[in-house]
């Protein structure tokens, strides 16, 4: 019987990457929701506005014999409502997609699996908002830029694009705030259950929660100034200012912002202590 050799042998494998393990999460988890018929049903629809607002291009740009077509001129302002629109549909795939992103690892006590193999905290969160903040951006920030492309290709010329170059950085600057503040938000209270039913009825009583409170004061003070409030309204305020349009509230933009920061460094915290390898069962 031969005898081989047990002696030390260098490795000849390939060592792999660290820091790297969000992108199995995200891939994952963005494949998952791909496979669900209703949920490409939602995305389809969220680009309706976006099919009316090109005709409404091509009109401006192609009926120029039409004394009313004029009116469908876009401008700087046409983006920033469009976003707005949008905010509809981010509320809808945030519920849909952001609920049960922790919330169902917990109720599977999946943590401890995860966690326990050569990934981070930082990684598994990480991976967790990729999936949230890639199909954010499908329903804000690429229809937004892609309606821009179509703008100068019914127009023909790049003169609307150089009056307004501010654009671009505008609208990737607000739809980056818009899709932070949603999907930290929205991660941190699936943390917090093990329902995803519960997390996204938490999430909605959030939102409205504040906008009716903001909305009672204003019908007693008449001001507002106390839209630091509301949820929406702080980021209407921001919005408004990356757009270069005039401020919809008496509120400081400042402090809309700081509110922004507030709750995604909260939300931040939260995930940081919800978020753990090892839980103690009272």
């Amino acid at each position: 019987m031969p005898i081989h050799d047990q002696g030390y042998r260098r490795y000849g494998g390939t060592k792999a990457r660290t820091g790297a393990g969000w992108i199995v999460i995200a891939r994952a988890g963005i494949r998952t929701m791909v496979a669900k018929k209703a949920f490409l049903g939602l995305l389809l629809v969220s680009w309706f506005p976006f099919f009316v607002r090109a005709v409404q291009f091509y009109a401006a740009s192609n009926l120029t014999t039409i004394p009313q077509a004029s009116m469908l001129a876009p401008s700087a302002d046409t983006f920033r409502q469009f976003l707005e629109q949008q905010r509809t549909f981010v509320f809808f795939v945030t519920v849909y997609v952001g609920a049960g992103l922790i919330a169902n690892d917990r109720r599977a006590n999946a943590l401890q699996i995860y966690l326990s193999k050569p990934l981070t905290r930082a990684e598994y969160v990480f991976g967790k908002l990729a999936i949230l903040m890639s199909f954010l951006a499908l329903v804000t920030w690429l229809p937004a830029i892609v309606l821009l492309i179509v703008q100068i290709a019914f127009a023909g010329n790049f003169a609307f694009f150089k009056a307004n170059v501010f654009l671009f950085p505008a609208i990737t600057l607000f739809a980056f705030v818009e899709i932070v503040v949603a999907s930290s938000t929205m991660l941190a209270l699936s943390s917090l259950s093990k329902s995803s039913r519960y997390v996204a009825i938490l999430y909605a009583g959030v939102i409205f929660f504040s906008s009716a409170v903001y909305n009672v004061l204003y019908a007693v003070t008449r001001s507002t100034a106390l839209s630091w409030l509301s949820f929406s309204a702080n980021l209407s305020q921001v919005g408004d200012l990356i757009f270069r349009q005039r401020l919809q509230y008496d509120t400081p933009w400042p402090v809309s912002l700081l509110m922004i920061v507030v709750l995604i460094v909260v939300s931040g915290v939260v995930l940081e202590r919800r978020v753990r390898g090892i839980e103690v069962v009272a």
